[in-house]
């Protein structure tokens, strides 16, 4: 077995007892809180001390907190999230009717946005232009800074409500029997605004980081070596000046797709797309634990598989990176 695939191996076996331990941060810290989650499930005001019992005892949440927590490790091993007390169905159902949509949104925005903000460093960067740097810097900052509820109302403002460009809610017509590629073109009509919120909110990440880069690559003593022997300048920035700067993207790229999936719940909200964002903001304002866990438990998963992801496709990109 190769040292990469021991690597890869090692890092995989290495997530189990990071997600057990933000399960464990997440159970206790919402099972803290003040309130009683059977008074909510029984959608009463003021029911009964019986009535809180039964349901207590029905749904297990008279247990101590660390016997609720090893039930719920056992169940997790299982394949269980649970059963949720608001939508009356098992958890796993719930998330999986709508983590496709949360991970289209997510991965499309974080793809547009590595390569666009990666595109505008380069070219920034290349030319050399005070002024030029100097605009798309103030842009990145005011866009970084911008809330994402604010910058879809503002998208849905502009290109639905003014130009009738782009439809306002949902991820397809649900009036239209579309099939083929006319269904695929829907969804990508429903998804672009969305996606464009994201994608502009992530873009100066990827811009600041892969310019900064560029700046500190082209100080390398060996970029100096190149241009001093007579090499063009083309073929240095093209061949070694880029393939260094993106490296720092690549990291950030990981990261970024990982947290979107946690960060586009207002956005999701906001275009009514019918991802987790909804599902977990029903889940916190109604404590439902049990769902409220199940989508944070995905979410842990899916960030550390994309930066176990990141670190792979560093294996291929640059091979100065050996893995002990």
């Amino acid at each position: 077995m190769s040292s990469f695939a021991r690597y890869i191996i090692r890092r995989s076996l290495s997530i189990v007892p990071m997600v057990l331990l933000i399960i464990a941060l997440n159970f206790f810290i919402i099972h803290l809180a003040p309130g009683n989650p059977a008074q909510l499930i029984s959608g009463l005001e003021q029911p009964s001390v019986e009535v809180v019992k039964a349901l207590e005892e029905q749904y297990g949440l008279d247990k101590p907190l660390v016997l609720q927590l090893g039930l719920y490790y056992k169940n997790i091993f299982q394949g269980n999230l649970g059963y949720s007390f608001i939508y009356g169905t098992s958890v796993n159902g719930l998330i999986a009717e709508r983590i496709g949509a949360t991970i289209l949104l997510t991965v499309s925005a974080a793809v547009i946005a590595f390569a666009l903000g990666t595109l505008i460093a380069v070219l920034v960067g290349r030319r050399k232009t005070r002024i030029l740097d100097s605009i798309f810097s103030v842009l990145s900052y005011v866009f970084y800074a911008m809330p994402s509820f604010w910058l879809a109302l503002v998208m849905i403002l502009l290109f639905s409500s003014t130009f009738k460009l782009f439809p306002t809610s949902g991820m397809f017509n649900v009036r239209a029997s579309y099939e083929g590629w006319a269904k695929i073109w829907d969804i990508l009509h429903h998804l672009f605004l969305p996606c464009l919120t994201l994608a502009l909110i992530q873009i100066p990440v990827f811009f600041r980081v892969t310019r900064s880069s560029i700046d500190q690559v082209n100080q390398d003593e060996y970029i100096t070596t190149f241009t001093a022997i007579g090499l063009p300048r083309k073929k240095i920035y093209r061949k070694y000046v880029l393939k260094n700067a993106i490296l720092p993207g690549i990291t950030i790229f990981g990261l970024t797709l990982g947290y979107s999936i946690a960060g586009a719940a207002l956005v999701e909200i906001v275009f009514a797309w019918p991802g987790m964002g909804r599902l977990m903001l029903d889940a916190v304002f109604r404590r439902d634990y049990n769902l409220l866990l199940g989508i944070y438990f995905v979410m842990a998963v899916c960030i550390c598989v994309a930066i176990l992801l990141t670190d792979v496709v560093y294996a291929f990109v640059d091979p100065r990176i050996r893995y002990q």
